[in-house]
């Protein structure tokens, strides 16, 4: 630790001495990976837990969206293009990077635009670009669409399963639930501002801070929402002001809005959330795969016993499932929340003691 982080948390075990026991959610999957990769719950008292809700993109796509992923890759005349970490998802269809070894043409993306360079030097074929992800890759899929209907490319669709994050967070957080305080996702905060977590505060009534991803960062933003504990002044704060601001990125927000709408979305282990999702507008809905395809509805069921459902609700933690660091490992994942390194199960196994 250097001086910054140990005065922080000396001032975290200061006030938790206060405050009795909190459950702290972090929905970011990069804040996961680095609560892990720097030993951050290994420097808090006992009676502060942090644990992690729908912030991975990968461990959030449903199994129905999977399958039906797989069902795409397999169509004949089409290559389908999406991140790496979706390849090696499972699901009871199998998984892309079973389909890409039977002889099928998965490709990799490292940005949505490969999707068009790729059409555009195979015509005659169909290209499905799988777009997954939550307000920080939605607009570059919205950009996708937009290059595409400018450029005239009409051999090119989208399989999208997009996500936002604030209607989800209402979801999991209204009721009585364990939830004390919510650590936003600087990423997200970037695009939609910090303003769209102000309702944590305002109408569920618990603190919310926007943070960094440095580790002093992380333990600045876990102070903060002790003192408000505290307090019982429940706020949602900014501390993430080199990258987010009140009102976000107004012009992905725009692009965003002129692709998409508001629509019901299903999340792993959660379920359906209302208007939770992204769905094309009716202008833009002939780039939408699973009309192009028809693409069926598969009922599908998670993989018996394991636990990635209620970790991501933050209910269980890796360490709680009997498959983790057994069965399941990163080259040998049961469930998606030990695919993608920001997966809780992933960090859990990479960083352990």
């Amino acid at each position: 630790m250097n001086y910054q982080t140990e005065d922080l948390a000396a001032g975290i075990r200061k006030l938790a001495s206060e405050v009795g026991d909190v459950t702290i959610m972090e929905v970011c999957g990069t804040h996961t990976q680095n609560i892990r990769r720097f030993g951050i719950p290994s420097l808090l008292p006992g009676n502060i837990r942090l644990v992690s809700g729908p912030g991975c993109p990968v461990c959030v796509t449903s199994q129905e969206d999977i399958a039906a992923a797989v069902f795409a890759a397999g169509r004949e005349n089409v290559i389908f293009v999406c991140f790496g970490d979706m390849m090696r998802v499972p699901c009871r269809a199998g998984s892309l990077e079973k389909l890409r070894q039977a002889g099928r043409d998965v490709r990799l993306a490292t940005s949505p635009l490969d999707a068009l360079k790729i059409a555009k030097e195979n015509p005659r074929k169909e290209i499905v670009y799988f777009g997954i992800g939550f307000e920080t890759t939605a607009p570059h899929t919205a950009a996708l669409v937009e290059a595409a209907e400018r450029t005239g490319t009409g051999n090119l669709s989208i399989l999208n399963v997009h996500k936002t994050m604030p209607e989800a967070i209402r979801y999991l957080l209204r009721g009585e639930n364990q939830i004390s305080a919510l650590l936003c996702p600087g990423h997200v905060a970037s695009v939609t501002g910090s303003d769209a977590f102000s309702f944590v505060a305002s109408e569920l009534q618990r603190p919310a801070a926007v943070s960094g991803f440095e580790a002093f960062e992380i333990l600045a933003a876990i102070l903060k929402l002790l003192d408000m504990i505290r307090k019982k002044d429940p706020q949602c704060v900014n501390m993430y002001p080199q990258a987010v601001t009140r009102e976000g990125n107004r012009q992905a927000q725009e692009l965003m809005d002129k692709i998409f709408k508001p629509c019901d979305a299903v999340w792993r282990g959660i379920g359906c959330i209302p208007g939770s999702g992204l769905a094309f507008r009716e202008c833009y809905a002939g780039y939408d795969a699973k009309k192009r395809f028809d693409i069926p509805h598969q009922e599908t069921e998670e993989p018996e016993k394991c636990l990635c459902a209620k970790i991501l609700k933050g209910e269980k933690n890796p360490e709680d499932c009997v498959f983790f660091g057994k069965e399941c490992t990163p080259d040998n994942p049961v469930g998606p929340c030990m695919v993608s390194s920001e997966g809780s199960c992933a960090a859990c196994y990479r960083y352990r003691p």
